[in-house]
């Protein structure tokens, strides 16, 4: 039995934080294989997010931790949760369960057997199912493109929000990454490749939500950004060789 945090970064979620959280709470009360805990790392919310995920903290005896990040930033959220929490397996995934959460097996157990550092979803691999607009598809797979030809990153998706990693690997490579917005995911996984850790991809099942807070223009230049600078510098190296890719 591992120790898991499930964490979900938040930023003005106070529409549907509570009734995520219910619903992830009730599937890990059916999966006792592991020790559970949800991780809000509420992105300095100026509604009643933090309001809504203390007062879960205080009702759930521990099932659930409410962390306060005062700088918005995605990056700098699972920066914050990943590097304070105490956990074997460290993920995350959005509020919203976009991602089917049957999946979380998937991405949590090979690396609580030790098999594996980091796991993420993918919503683009063919084994996939997703419900998108076309819009968001044809950024994703053009992104996808470039991080493969530009970068080398071997991946058929890098920004789903689900991924995970081990306790070491968070601790080794985490403090190599440099994005503290929406690169952070591409960034960690291009690092994690560099370094030789052992990296799988978990298809997934995704629906789109129409009522996400991403400004996918203004993510867009900011990934485009990213890409320039990592092109630019060496690859930082972690403290330890990793293992090979799974």
């Amino acid at each position: 039995m591992a120790r898991v945090d499930l964490i979900i970064p938040v930023y003005n979620e106070e529409r549907q934080l509570e009734a995520s959280v219910h619903t992830l709470l009730a599937w890990c009360a059916g999966h006792p294989e592991h020790e559970w805990r949800i991780v809000i790392a509420d992105n300095a919310s100026k509604d009643r997010t933090l309001e809504i995920a203390r007062r879960l903290e205080a009702e759930t005896g521990g099932a659930v931790r409410a962390l306060h990040i005062p700088v918005k930033g995605r990056g700098i959220a699972l920066r914050t949760a990943w590097l304070t929490s105490d956990a074997d397996v460290r993920a995350y995934m959005d509020v919203d369960l976009a991602t089917d959460i049957e999946a979380i097996p998937a991405l949590v157990d090979p690396i609580a057997a030790g098999d594996i550092d980091v796991a993420f979803g993918t919503r683009l691999d063919p084994r996939s199912e997703r419900t998108r607009g076309l819009k968001r598809e044809v950024i994703s797979r053009t992104y996808v493109f470039l991080l493969r030809r530009l970068m080398g990153l071997d991946v058929s998706d890098a920004q789903c929000g689900f991924k995970a990693i081990s306790r070491d690997a968070a601790l080794e490579l985490v403090p190599l990454v440099r994005d503290n917005a929406w690169f952070f995911d591409s960034e960690l996984l291009w690092v994690a490749q560099r370094n030789g850790y052992r990296l799988r991809e978990v298809p997934v099942r995704w629906t789109d939500d129409p009522d996400t807070r991403v400004r996918i223009v203004h993510t867009a230049i900011e990934d485009l950004r990213g890409i320039v600078r990592l092109r630019r510098h060496a690859v930082p190296r972690a403290l330890r060789a990793g293992g090979r890719e799974a």
